[in-house]
């Protein structure tokens, strides 16, 4: 793609959601203005290895190691003071930054989509400093927002619900440069198999209830743990166990498996995400935005542990008090948590209607479809 030609969908891989949202954007691009060059770009690729390091490798050791760091960061950071930890972020950024900023002049992009906060910051002191000319939209990835995703001059911020607007609204981001329209998620939810085809396709039992659990960061929690609390749980229920591209922990759970007294299905990386949730009765996972997006998109009730300090707190606190999620607060009750919901098919239901009353299915679409429209591209 030649240079001064491309629209670029900026992520960053710190968290695999917002790569996920930006192949989804870059996916409905694609289909709404064929002509059009688009790349989506993970900006962590193009920086230096010490920098994609902290960025990348930093944020996974926060999560599992030090979550009440985590939790003091990300509040830290959503202040209107300059405090030590915001102070300190922008000295590694500054440090590590360069590259990231000669790949942008370079590609000289007619406009700029980003689901990462530090695409968006990046971007944004560029064109400030009037070294970019190209108008840049962002799209957050959370449930609620957060301070750091506000990066001046953006056209328009998209956010995932009117709580999250609302946010931006405090900080002075002004009414007509947001739109609430959802996270987006792959073209697979759009329109998700009957709950049998799903279960056809993938292999599953049509007469038994399917748990689906995503092995995400557990935090201090081997994910072993986990899955041996779903095997133990008192429930009469298979267990699909999605685990991306673990290889060595797939391995490990395959054995254990082998030895469950009930069916398990270890499933490594897969783009049948949306099969697997729609044969789905339920969901054991974080409370991550694309995640927590595809699940509402499946009607699918979500069992949620360990979330991940601030962001993954926020988003749980929001499907909580919408009543389609739970929150277990250790593995040694996960077992008996998830047995009781599946014996309440009154509960179980209501906790589907609040999923798709949340669901916001097209939000790819609405957000290509605004930034065509506003841009004239």
């Amino acid at each position: 793609m030649a240079d001064g030609e491309v629209i670029l969908v900026l992520t960053a891989s710190a968290g695999a959601g917002h790569n996920m949202a930006a192949a989804a954007i870059g996916e409905e691009l694609r289909r709404q203005r064929p002509r059009l060059a688009v790349e989506v770009r993970d900006i962590l690729t193009v920086c230096g290895p010490l920098f994609r390091m902290i960025c990348r490798d930093g944020y996974d050791a926060l999560v599992r190691y030090a979550p009440a760091w985590m939790s003091t960061l990300y509040e830290a950071t959503d202040r209107a003071a300059q405090t030590p930890e915001e102070h300190f972020r922008r000295l590694v950024q500054a440090a590590g930054k360069s590259p990231i900023e000669r790949y942008l002049c370079r590609r000289r992009p007619r406009l700029i989509v980003n689901t990462h906060w530090l695409a968006a910051e990046i971007a944004a002191g560029l064109i400030r400093r009037q070294r970019l000319n190209c108008p840049q939209v962002t799209v957050t990835t959370d449930l609620e927002t957060h301070k750091i995703w506000i990066q001046e001059p953006t056209l328009r911020y998209y956010c995932a619900t009117e709580l999250g607007r609302t946010y931006l609204h405090t900080w002075g981001v002004p009414e007509e440069r947001t739109r609430v329209t959802g996270i987006p998620v792959r073209a697979g939810f759009v329109s998700p198999p009957t709950r049998d085809e799903a279960r056809r396709r993938c292999g599953l039992r049509a007469d038994a209830p399917i748990v689906l659990w995503l092995c995400g960061n557990a935090g201090d929690t081997p994910p072993r743990a986990h899955l041996e609390a779903l095997i133990d749980m008192p429930a009469d229920a298979d267990l699909v166990a999605i685990v991306g591209r673990q290889a060595k922990l797939q391995a490990v759970l395959e054995r254990v498996a082998r030895a469950a007294r009930r069916r398990v299905d270890v499933v490594g990386f897969t783009d049948r995400m949306h099969e697997y949730m729609a044969a789905a009765d339920l969901a054991v996972g974080k409370a991550g935005g694309l995640t927590v997006s595809e699940a509402l998109a499946c009607g699918l009730p979500l069992v949620i542990i360990h979330p991940i300090p601030g962001q993954e707190e926020r988003n749980s606190d929001y499907l909580l008090e919408a009543g389609a999620a739970i929150r277990v607060n250790h593995v040694r009750l996960l077992g008996h948590r998830v047995s009781e919901l599946l014996a309440d098919p009154a509960r179980m239901e209501a906790m589907r209607q609040a999923a798709r009353r949340l669901a916001r299915p097209d939000a790819a679409a609405d957000i290509v479809r605004d930034v065509l429209g506003m841009t004239g591209l």
